[in-house]
């Protein structure tokens, strides 16, 4: 029923003397509610919209992210009953098949919830992650599992990004609502919005580091099978509930799809992917292979870009890069995410070449880095609600997580290991106060309709950063290893005793700290481009 306001100062003219009356006498012998209550029932409606909502998507992020990382520490098991003989061999493909899967639908789906909405592409990344996930615990073969994997991959690679779209529509006011008070957008984006972004950034957090730790014990304890089969009953209802209950704002214009743009950008995305993970590790930088896979590289780059320049509806629209907010903050996002890899990587196997920390008790030593994250998110959000700057937790998240880093490469083969720990927890804070809030600030500066492309453009780049970063460091440790140590490869450590044993780990230790100067340079970079963002974002024009 059309809502019908008196008085001033509500957008709409006073009714004549009476009017209201007669009207107000009517709706009560009519038993229609009065206008205050009605809008206290829109209220409240909105609000279990909200909490619904946020709880979907929440678990969603928690399902994404514990099934990215989980199967590492599973892949014995997997290998013993599948393909004990060839098995070891195909586990590269196993663990990359899922995020070159993932990183290659990322641009399509933004653009899918641009054009269909958020809920029913929401949806539709769900049934396929949970239909991979079937397959996967189904699968006879090791390559039947990797197939399966794929298309888990595909489902996976909308969760975390739609989700965020999703969590943003949620918590953003209508636009009549906005216009007649200015406290509404701050007041319900502020609060819900903020709090959403960042606790998801604490959950992703939290899933890194419980994601191989739950792997290794349900592998252990209920079979391999289960790390997949333990997605449906909770994706299942999630997704009933999501069809039933979740209510988001609808398109009422369809959206042209540049599917020869998502094409290339998969074509671009998987080929660097793979080199990679190739690169220098299964095959040689120089050899055909990977000289081929670095020309389709270039190429599909160059053919996504005049693809971006020219489509009438592109898949991620170059314009996004003229505006500075957006282009600082995917920038930092690929900086993030490529200190975040080789941070990670390289201090896990630190702690478990030099120092003999089983593998997984170096796990544990993730722990302090999700304590810090979880801590600084849900603090730096409520701040954020409160009117502090993001650009002041950009600047100091980026500072933090290079001092980090800065304390990582000063490790020798008998640093204390609460030092370690302590490293982790300073990069948890830092890396904690990037996570909901690059997301946030992009959202924010994105134009209304180009939402979702702007959204999982974030997390496109964070996956290349991170693709890159693990290829260059890794490339660098090898190099500087080969030139400081006994001779032979970094994985054969473990088997040379006495003085070449010792030279050996003071070379891998020097070798690591090389490696963390770089990601702290790489940090450093992002600090700079933190401090060159705009103090306060603001929405384009639509």
């Amino acid at each position: 029923m059309p809502e019908t306001m008196t008085g001033t100062g509500t957008g709409t003219p006073a009714e004549p003397a009476g009017t209201a009356g007669t009207a107000g006498r009517a709706d009560r012998a009519a038993g229609v509610p009065p206008t205050g209550s009605r809008r206290n029932d829109s209220s409240r409606s909105a609000g279990r919209n909200r909490t619904i909502g946020f709880v979907l998507c929440i678990t969603t992020i928690l399902l994404a992210v514990l099934d990215s990382n989980i199967v590492s520490s599973a892949t014995v098991p997997i290998v013993r009953d599948l393909d004990p003989v060839h098995g070891v061999d195909r586990i590269a493909w196993l663990i990359a098949s899922y995020q070159l899967a993932a990183t290659a639908a990322l641009p399509l789906y933004g653009k899918l919830c641009d054009s269909l909405g958020s809920k029913n592409v929401f949806i539709g990344a769900l049934a396929t992650f949970l239909a991979g996930s079937a397959v996967c615990g189904m699968a006879q073969s090791m390559g039947g599992l990797i197939a399966a994997r794929a298309l888990q991959g595909i489902g996976g690679g909308g969760l975390m990004s739609v989700t965020m779209v999703v969590l943003r529509e949620l918590t953003a006011p209508p636009k009549a609502d906005a216009d007649a008070s200015g406290k509404a957008d701050r007041g319900e984006k502020g609060e819900k919005g903020e709090k959403g972004g960042n606790i998801g950034g604490v959950i992703a957090g939290a899933g890194m580091a419980l994601g191989p730790w739950i792997g290794g014990t349900l592998s252990d304890h209920a079979g391999w099978r289960w790390i997949f089969y333990v997605n449906l009953p909770v994706g299942i209802a999630v997704l009933v509930a999501a069809i039933i209950l979740l209510r988001l704002p609808t398109r009422t214009t369809r959206r042209r799809i540049d599917f020869l743009g998502a094409g290339l950008a998969a074509a671009f995305s998987t080929a660097l992917l793979l080199v990679t993970e190739w690169g220098g590790q299964q095959y040689a930088w120089s050899s055909p292979l990977i000289a081929g896979l670095l020309a389709t590289t270039v190429v599909a780059l160059g053919l996504f870009l005049w693809r971006q320049a020219t489509a009438a509806e592109p898949i991620l629209p170059l314009s996004l890069f003229t505006v500075r907010a957006m282009r600082n903050g995917f920038a930092i996002q690929g900086l993030v995410g490529a200190a975040m890899m080789g941070s990670i990587v390289y201090a896990m196997i630190y702690l478990q070449v030099v120092r003999g920390v089983a593998a997984s008790s170096a796990g544990l030593f993730l722990i302090p880095m999700a304590v810090g994250m979880a801590v600084v998110g849900l603090v730096s959000g409520r701040l954020v609600a409160a009117g502090w700057s993001q650009k002041t937790f950009v600047v100091s998240g980026t500072a933090m997580a290079s001092a980090a880093l800065g304390l990582l490469a000063t490790l020798t083969t008998d640093t204390g290991l609460w030092t370690v720990r302590g490293a982790m927890l300073l990069m948890g804070l830092g890396f904690g106060q990037l996570v909901g809030q690059l997301i946030q600030l992009v959202q924010d500066t994105a134009p209304a309709h180009q939402l979702g492309v702007a959204t999982t453009g974030v997390r496109f780049f964070q996956t290349l950063g991170s693709a890159l970063g693990a290829a260059v460091f890794g490339t660098v440790l090898s190099r500087v290893y080969a030139s400081r140590g006994p001779g032979g490869p970094a994985g054969g450590i473990s088997e040379l005793t006495g003085a070449a044993h010792r030279q050996a780990l003071h070379a891998f230790t020097s070798s690591a700290d090389v490696v963390f100067c770089c990601a702290t340079g790489v940090m450093i970079v992002a600090v700079f481009l933190a401090t060159r963002l705009p103090g306060a974002v603001r929405a384009q024009e639509t």
